[in-house]
């Protein structure tokens, strides 16, 4: 019975240095730390309604987003939204709008929501906006190179060996280039 459990410590003492092991091989390596945002808000529901403009290549686009406090009050609701034109934000209650105010600069929306919301109070916001991709001036990541979101192929049709298509990348942080986004 003792033999078993310290081979069984052994074994474990083995496991555990090669993690450690494994984890300083790395530590040497340049490393780009990127923290998250501190979560503020608990996004629980998009819904998305989207036409495309093939010729300026842009996007029209409307966006009910659902979302609560995550954890302390706020009247407040940033999100990111790059490269775009913001034409309506208002507080949707049971489809009857209520505009509400908001800022729009650099690359951020700020909106000022109708009251303080607590932790678990849904409130759903309306945002009418152009996606302009083409705008997004962030770069992207080593694997992605660049951040547009949104990708208009042969939009024009000029190329007659080209499908004429469109397609959305989110990773990282490229969804916030085609809808509103956290």
């Amino acid at each position: 019975m003792n033999k078993a459990i310290l081979s069984i410590a052994l074994l474990g003492g083995i496991f555990f240095s090669t993690n450690v092991a494994a984890q300083t091989e790395t530590s040497g390596r340049d490393k780009v730390y990127r923290a998250t945002h501190t979560k503020v808000t608990e996004l629980k529901h998009t819904k998305l309604k989207v036409n495309f403009d093939y010729q300026k290549e842009q996007m029209n686009g409307e966006e009910w987003l659902t979302a609560a406090p995550f954890f302390y009050p706020t009247n407040e609701l940033t999100l990111d939204a790059k490269g775009m034109l913001i034409h309506e934000v208002a507080l949707d209650m049971n489809g009857k709008k209520s505009p509400l105010k908001y800022d729009y600069k650099d690359d951020v929306l700020t909106i000022s929501l109708d009251k303080t919301y607590q932790k678990n109070q849904d409130y759903t916001v309306y945002i009418k906006y152009t996606s302009r991709p083409n705008e997004v001036k962030q770069q992207g990541s080593a694997a992605i190179n660049d951040a547009k979101g949104l990708y208009f192929i042969n939009a024009q049709g000029k190329d007659p060996d080209k499908p004429t298509q469109i397609w959305t990348q989110g990773e990282t942080e490229s969804s916030s280039a085609w809808f509103p986004d956290n």
